[in-house]
């Protein structure tokens, strides 16, 4: 497997298609998923001519389960090795969800030269959680429920997780079982003890100040009917923040519309990185 090591020895796995000399499109999937999450995203860049690279992030997937790092700064710095051991230059950086926290921060601090473009799919920027400074934050209370869950009770909790993900809990969705399998698969592949400590870094890092420093064009991508990231208290504002960022909500669309509404989030993102 196509593999990098860290300094501090976490092996981390990515995927690398397509021409070597083709515009790249880096992906960065969310909690407690993998690269595999970006498939329908990947195979449909790649038809395009692109190179496309996504990485399990350390603890997710087939990297390595390593017990320290799970903070977004031990994140980015993984980002940072990948993309300087692959040497990727003005490349185009997507994230979803815990993804596209780890954008944000990556592409305020890249290299110059490294980074053309940037992409917040449902992203958990500028912050989740609730405080004297969020007041319209999610409670603590809620985070503590999923850690709890998923230190004790992973595998049905994993399962019932992708009900709300999906939007598979209203009324009149079309429920895919596959769907749902191939959410746990992924989860169920990575460590219990990186998806518990994650949970802090996608729920109490504050993206503010990354936010702004971004100086390329960006995208923001949001579902209005996000259960789990709600669309009033991150997209919508990330949007504001980011200098000239440009939003397209989506009436309907749950947290998991990359999949879920894969033909138009893939004619959006393809606009944008072509224009």
């Amino acid at each position: 497997m196509p593999t990098i090591i860290t300094t501090d020895g976490t092996e981390i796995f990515y995927k690398d298609w397509g021409p070597r000399d083709a515009q790249v499109v880096m992906f960065h999937h969310g909690w407690p998923l993998s690269s595999d999450d970006w498939d329908g995203q990947m195979m449909a860049f790649v038809a395009k001519g692109y190179r496309v690279v996504a990485h399990d992030r350390r603890g997710h997937g087939r990297s390595s389960q390593a017990a320290t790092g799970h903070d977004m700064d031990g994140y980015v710095a993984d980002v940072v090795a990948l993309t300087d051991a692959l040497d990727l230059r003005g490349a185009v950086h997507i994230g979803h969800s815990t993804g596209g926290g780890e954008v944000a921060r990556y592409v305020a601090r890249a290299k110059p030269g490294r980074v053309a473009k940037a992409v917040l799919i449902s992203a958990v920027a500028p912050i989740m959680i609730q405080s004297d400074a969020n007041p319209d934050g999610v409670p603590l209370s809620v985070f503590d429920e999923i850690r709890e869950q998923t230190a004790t009770n992973r595998a049905q909790y994993f399962y019932d997780f992708t009900l709300p993900f999906f939007g598979y809990n209203r009324d009149g969705a079309e429920v895919k079982e596959g769907v749902r399998r191939n959410w746990w698969r992924q989860g169920m592949t990575g460590s219990v003890l990186a998806h518990t400590l994650g949970i802090k870094a996608f729920s109490e890092t504050d993206f503010t100040e990354d936010l702004k420093a971004i100086t390329v064009p960006t995208l923001v991508l949001h579902g209005e009917d996000d259960q789990i990231v709600p669309f009033a208290i991150t997209g919508r504002k990330s949007a504001e923040i980011v200098p000239g960022a440009r939003l397209i909500s989506y009436p309907g669309y749950p947290h998991g519309m990359p999949t879920t509404h894969a033909d138009r989030i893939n004619a959006d993102l393809l606009a944008f990185v072509e224009g």
